[in-house]
């Protein structure tokens, strides 16, 4: 038997070597969650019957708060019936999933993205039932997750052709099959986040990814989000200074309390819209609410514009004075990304008694612009759509100028703000070894 001295340093039995990973950063084990111990083997459920009842649950859990909100505006007053709520719960309930509707007035496209972001979660959820249901859970199967999200999808996608069969009637035309093609769009990457998270794929591809490329998706994510909520504070404040005309416009359509309240509902589901809108302002490209219009930093010119109360807080004119601030906002978000980042190696590097290295710093902060770009840029595409024919076919920003802007900016303030960090930050210094104490006599 081996023994090892007090002056010899002991190496542990196992674990990985220090060239296995860079200094200052460990690599997380993956967790993949597995049954619960003590439970009971329950029986599988078949997965076409699991897959069905997960998305008929989820549709249901989603058309219901649409039908509700147009429910109160077409039943208000005796303005409707039962049948035409339902029918309109249906056709706003399509829209959200990005299904054009061809009315008389020409088409309208323009989705609500809160309901989107409902149907999303609802359909998350029900990959997460569907894994469990099937026997799945923490299996750590990239097949079985697929085969999951793919019945799910199919699912949604024919629960979206009946819907537009019950909708295509009168004035209202909605294709079948672009309905379930956008239905399976929504269903199989929604159901398969839920489905890799439950199964455990997830942790697994996320201990497998580089801790470069992971920091720099992390980085870009963050940046999104602050830039998001630098939007979300500034539409707010513009819908806040346009509040009167709002009310003005709520309080036209003579509909009674109910249908103002439906309106209200319908105008704050397209509050994602205003935020993608805002961000887009304040980056640069703008956005438009027509064709041959711009409401830019540097320009507004819009027509006569529909009574939608969304657009009561729109810019009068051109930024100036104290406006022209917000367009560093962009700056700061990319800045105080960088700076997080920063924070955490740094942090990680002094557990480990190290030094961040400049490019492990500076690597993952030039890639979250085109992280956060492509973000973005996909949320900008979104927001977008038409609300009729003529003047009304184009709302919206364009997407790729926003992702070309946001990719430049962010890069750049997240890179300033990373090496500003590390640059003012003291390196941690190693602690000294205690001074030994000379025995009693």
């Amino acid at each position: 038997m081996s023994r090892v001295t007090p002056d010899q340093p002991r190496r542990p039995a196992t674990g990985p070597r220090a060239g296995d990973r860079p200094p200052g950063r460990a690599r997380p084990a993956a967790r993949v969650p597995a049954p619960r111990s003590g439970e009971e083997p329950r029986s599988r459920a078949p997965l076409p019957v699991a897959a069905g009842v997960a998305a008929l649950w989820a549709a249901l859990t989603s058309w219901l708060p649409v039908s509700v909100v147009l429910g109160l505006a077409q039943l208000s007053e005796d303005a409707g019936s039962l049948g035409g709520a339902l029918r309109a719960g249906l056709a706003g309930w399509l829209l959200g999933h990005g299904v054009p509707l061809q009315t008389t007035a020409g088409p309208l496209g323009l989705i609500p993205l809160a309901l989107s972001a409902l149907a999303v979660w609802r359909l998350t959820r029900a990959g997460v039932h569907v894994s469990r249901a099937v026997g799945a859970r923490g299996a750590g199967s990239p097949r079985q997750a697929l085969t999951v999200a793919v019945a799910v999808g199919i699912g949604y996608a024919l629960i979206g052709a009946l819907a537009a069969f019950a909708v295509d009637a009168g004035g209202l035309q909605v294709s079948p099959v672009t309905a379930a093609l956008m239905f399976a769009a929504f269903g199989v990457p929604a159901a398969l986040v839920g489905a890799l998270r439950t199964t455990g794929v997830w942790a697994l591809l996320t201990a497998r990814c580089p801790l470069p490329l992971r920091d720099g998706l992390r980085t870009g994510l963050v940046a999104a989000l602050l830039l998001l909520g630098a939007g979300a504070g500034a539409a707010g404040l513009a819908v806040a200074t346009g509040g009167g005309d709002a009310a003005d416009m709520i309080g036209a359509y003579r509909t009674g309390v109910a249908g103002q309240a439906g309106i209200t509902l319908v105008s704050l589901a397209y509050a994602p819209n205003a935020i993608a809108w805002s961000v887009s302002y304040l980056l640069g490209p703008g956005f438009a609410v027509g064709t041959d219009t711009a409401v830019r930093t540097s320009e507004v010119s819009v027509g006569a514009l529909p009574a939608v109360p969304l657009l009561a807080g729109l810019p009068r004119g051109p930024m100036d004075g104290l406006g022209a601030a917000l367009l560093a906002v962009p700056v700061l978000a990319a800045m105080a990304a960088g700076w997080l980042l920063a924070r955490r190696l740094i942090r990680a590097a002094a557990e480990e008694r190290a030094d961040v290295r400049w490019p492990a710093l500076l690597g993952p902060a030039a890639l979250a612009g085109p992280v956060a770009g492509a973000l973005l840029g996909l949320v900008a595409a979104a927001s977008g759509g038409s609300l009729g024919g003529g003047r009304l076919a184009e709302v919206g920003p364009s997407p790729w100028p926003v992702a070309v802007v946001a990719t430049l900016v962010i890069a750049v303030g997240a890179v300033l703000g990373a090496a500003a960090t590390r640059t003012l930050t003291r390196p941690a210094r190693p602690t000294p070894p205690p001074r030994a104490t000379p025995a009693p006599r």
